[in-house]
């Protein structure tokens, strides 16, 4: 197959897939609120481990 014969064909393709797209998102409103999950919430982990001293850091 030869890509120099098919470039027309290939940029008319690519002209479509953009301007479907700009389309597409035009359609979607820019003040639209955000929808909380509450699956989404952050995690927290709380570690109760004293720090290595001077001495111990230098033994590993």
């Amino acid at each position: 197959m030869n890509i120099a014969k098919n470039m027309e064909a290939i940029f008319i393709a690519a002209l479509l897939i953009a301007g479907a797209t700009s389309f597409a998102t035009a359609a979607v409103p820019a003040n639209k609120p955000a929808v909380q999950d509450s699956s989404a919430t952050m995690q927290v982990v709380n570690v109760s481990a004293k720090r290595l001293t001077a001495a111990e850091k230098a033994a590993l």
